[in-house]
């Protein structure tokens, strides 16, 4: 076991950083809140039922973005995002030329994935955060492979997010600068067993 007791909400404009020191639970919180995993006891909701009750909600409602870049190497990073974003929300091929540039990734659009940088390659998993859709982020290391203007860029998109209503739940190392009004942190050193 990882944690227990742990009670943990959500509300349009709150995001929460999720700390502690390596093996606390981070990421396996994280899965849990995305449905990607099952707690052992207690349960994770969504407006009030259990979150296994509405797979297809949480999965309308939600962009989850792993350690890992998410992408397949051999597609371009429209087709990346095409395909990722193609089961709930969608998107133009306007819409996705547009995020791509909004990550620094323009001239990029149709270029196999597999000869990018590892920090491009996170910015074509980066670029489905600025696709119109889901309200419910759940980011684990997102500024991971990043550059400093990366990382700037990222961070101001993330408080923007939430000052509109969205939701965050990430992990990081990283020491935000820009944080906004429904910023929290939640350390799992407190909840270890």
């Amino acid at each position: 076991m990882l944690f227990e007791h742990l009670e943990l909400r959500l509300a349009g404009g709150d995001m929460v950083q999720i700390s502690g020191p390596n093996g606390s639970g981070k990421t396996s919180l994280l899965r849990l809140l995305a449905g990607l995993m099952q707690p052992t006891a207690g349960q994770v909701r969504l407006n009030g039922k259990p979150l296994h009750e509405q797979r297809t909600e949480l999965a309308r409602n939600l962009v989850w973005i792993g350690h890992a870049a998410g992408i397949k190497d051999v597609l371009t990073p429209e087709e990346n995002l095409s395909w990722l974003s193609a089961l709930h929300h969608p998107a133009a091929r306007e819409s996705i030329w547009q995020a791509l540039a909004a990550v620094g990734l323009k001239g990029f659009e149709d270029v196999p994935c597999h000869t990018l940088s590892a920090g491009q390659q996170r910015r074509v998993a980066l670029a489905r955060l600025y696709l119109p859709g889901p309200p419910l982020w759940i980011l684990d290391e997102p500024f991971t492979a990043l550059d400093k203007q990366g990382v700037a860029q990222l961070e101001e998109h993330l408080a923007k997010h939430c000052e509109q209503g969205g939701m965050i739940a990430l992990t990081t190392h990283h020491t935000l600068t820009r944080m906004p009004a429904g910023y929290r942190e939640l350390d799992l050193a407190r909840w270890s067993v």
